[in-house]
């Protein structure tokens, strides 16, 4: 649940940047290739990121400029500045980082420490590019409660100091792609965001506008997802480098290399959508619709991915309204949103008006957390017709980049033939519907059961089963024990769906017709699945001496039972889920699978075709909706689809939690 204000109000913004641009062919001055291979991966990922130039706190020398509390400590002086307020006026200081320049103490004392600040309150949010958002979030409690009439949150990264190329000297400059990523991707910066309450606003000079913080709202979905971006761990994510000898030791061995798992990237995408669309349904998205939309994404490449999930959810934001720096300032991180959002009210401050919302999203890929803040605009005192500009002020250093450099504030038109390198080829996962071609009559539906399906999803990839498969501990008898109890639910999904067309009325005859084709298709699914289970090393020659467990038992008994009723249009809701788990949960458990069990393909052929062949599927499924909501009563079954689609989630939830437990019914 979002944390709502009503007494937040953004005072300034403010972004620092260290030392002069450095373009693309300047980088090797900075981070050097390491060897002809990692010159190729760097042409590539900067053709599809769309990152011109960045900056650096170190020299070409490789020698720190100015460390990171310097960077984050100039940020705050700025913002301080812009609001024409004193270091001694500030009682809370928040600071969200990736790291500092210590491992300890916390980096919000260290940026105290650099700005040889009075005694204040701190917090340091350590985390990646979310970890600004969980910091202003906790300023903005401070102001909201009363405890505070001003908060600080600084936000400020220096990865370069990791990608100099001495640091590879110990693996003999060799490293795997994973590692290399990153290198031509992110870069240093800090910004800085103070907020306080309305009688904190400035006085003199203030302008007609102000924006006031509406909500704020982090959730993390570590617990279902393997760590996607590390600095610490091997490449294989099993060993701390406090677990070796010493730090050269943990260093020859990689440990100590920052790594970018490109392959989990897409599903960051379709998690943090799927937040997206349930805060939409929860009523918390004006109704106007999203004005700005400040996107933090770490390449052109993603953003035909998201847009392309916004729409497929019914909740496209214009490609006119999204506005990025990540051109001309790179991917900085944590500070990114803060630097993103300080040059957005520098540059786009004329065209704010009252009542505009302006909505910052941060995916962190680090262990897959979603950030969002959600700004609107409002007029301040009497005078709302002199002036368009936002009461907020906005400062970027340094003031000498390149007036070409800024000349495109908006990603407009960019992206589009970006394609990806073959090691971070992996498929985008689409939500298990296309409500993009859906007529608008079933956005409310749609919407409402991603809800649902988002849940799910999230407590399936928690089950005992899936995180055996994703720590790679599956063996050959887990995957034989799974497949002998899913093999007799398979059976009964074409018996149900048949029975359930026949319970359908004259008027829904059509409707019938299409789930009975439908039903045709898959009769002999279960036959695949029962080969698959017997090359695999599975026992039994008689398809009927399988069980289901009692999670299988349970959803085949609700599922006859409600085919069984006169109209049973509720069951298209369980096609949804079931359906939806063959094309979304399958494809990512594939592979994970082939990589960790030692069985040729002729055991995985069910998991295969499911993973094909189901979105063609969902399409009917699609059309299947339409045409059993166009009636009068098109409200009633509506509830009724969202009624059976969130039971049979917890059914089916229930079959996977029992897999390894050996239960059959």
């Amino acid at each position: 649940m979002p944390v709502s204000y009503s007494n937040v109000f953004l005072q300034s913004a403010s972004a620092w940047l260290p030392g002069e641009p450095v373009d693309n062919d300047g980088m090797d001055a900075y981070v050097a290739p390491l060897n002809r291979l990692s010159g190729r991966i760097k042409r590539r990922i900067l053709a599809e990121n769309g990152i011109r130039q960045r900056h650096y706190a170190i020299d070409p020398a490789g020698q720190t400029v100015i460390g990171n509390a310097g960077m984050a400590a100039a940020a705050v002086r700025q913002c301080l500045s812009q609001a024409g307020r004193q270091l001694a006026e500030l009682g809370y200081l928040a600071s969200g980082s990736s790291g500092g320049d210590a491992l300890m103490p916390g980096f919000a004392s260290m940026i105290q420490g650099e700005l040889a600040a009075p005694p204040m309150e701190t917090l340091s949010v350590h985390g990646v590019c979310a970890a600004s958002v969980g910091a202003l979030q906790a300023a903005a409690l401070a102001i909201e409660h009363g405890r505070q009439p001003l908060a600080l949150a600084a936000a400020s990264e220096m990865p370069s100091r990791l990608f100099k190329r001495s640091r590879y000297a110990a693996q003999g400059y060799e490293t795997d792609f994973d590692a290399h990523f990153l290198r031509w991707m992110l870069s240093d910066g800090a910004g800085a965001v103070l907020l306080g309450g309305p009688a904190a606003l400035p006085g003199s000079g203030a302008k007609p506008l102000r924006m006031r913080l509406r909500w704020s709202h982090l959730r993390s979905f570590a617990g279902d997802y393997p760590v996607c971006m590390q600095l610490g761990l091997t490449a294989d994510r099993h060993t701390s480098h406090l677990d070796f000898p010493s730090w050269g030791a943990a260093e020859a061995a990689g440990a100590l290399a920052l790594r970018q798992d490109t392959r989990l990237l897409p599903h960051l995408f379709d998690v943090c959508i799927h937040e997206y669309a349930q805060l939409a349904h929860q009523g918390w998205l004006p109704a106007r619709g999203i004005d700005h939309f400040l996107c933090h994404y770490s390449s052109e490449r993603f953003i035909p991915v998201v847009q392309d999930l916004l729409e497929k959810a019914q909740l496209a934001i214009p490609r006119e309204r999204w506005w990025s720096n990540l051109a001309w300032r790179g991917n900085t991180g944590a500070a990114s949103i803060f630097i993103m959002l300080a040059e957005f009210l520098q540059q786009e401050k004329a065209r704010l008006r009252p009542g505009d919302t302006v909505l910052c999203f941060v995916p962190e890929s680090g262990r897959f957390t979603a950030g969002y803040l959600l700004w609107e605009v409002e007029a301040h005192g009497e005078d709302t017709g002199a002036s368009t500009a936002a009461a907020v002020t906005a400062g970027v250093r340094p003031a000498n980049t390149s007036d070409s450099a800024n000349t495109n504030t908006s990603t407009s038109g960019s992206g589009s033939a970006i394609t990806a390198p073959a090691e971070a080829d992996a498929p985008a996962i689409a939500p298990p519907h296309d409500p993009a071609a859906a007529p608008p009559q079933l956005a409310s539906l749609l919407t409402e059961l991603a809800s649902i399906w988002h849940d799910y999803r999230s407590q399936v990839w928690r089950t005992p089963l899936v995180q055996r498969i994703r720590g790679g501990a599956m063996a050959v008898d887990d995957y034989v024990q799974w497949m002998q109890q899913w093999i007799p639910q398979v059976r009964e999904g074409s018996l149900w769906m048949r029975e359930g067309a026949a319970s359908l009325t004259q008027r829904h005859a059509a409707l019938a017709a299409l789930i009975s084709l439908h039903a045709g298709e898959e009769q002999n699914d279960f036959l695949v699945l029962f080969s698959d289970y017997r090359k695999a090393g599975g026992t039994a020659e008689d398809i009927t001496q399988l069980r289901r467990n009692p999670g299988g038992e349970a959803l085949n008994a609700y599922l006859h039972g409600l085919a069984a009723t006169p109209d049973p249009l509720g069951l298209l809701g369980a096609i949804y889920i079931i359906e939806g788990t063959g094309q979304r949960i399958v494809p990512s458990l594939l592979p994970l699978l082939r990589a960790s069990l030692p069985l040729g393909p002729e055991c995985f052929r069910f998991l295969e075709y499911h993973g094909e062949n189901d979105e063609d599927h969902l399409e009917r499924w699609l059309v299947a909706v339409q045409m059993a909501v166009a009636g009068d009563d098109g409200a009633q079954v509506a509830r009724a689809i969202i009624a059976t689609a969130r039971r049979t989630a917890q059914l089916y939830l229930m079959q996977f939690e029992h897999v390894l437990t050996g239960d059959h019914a």
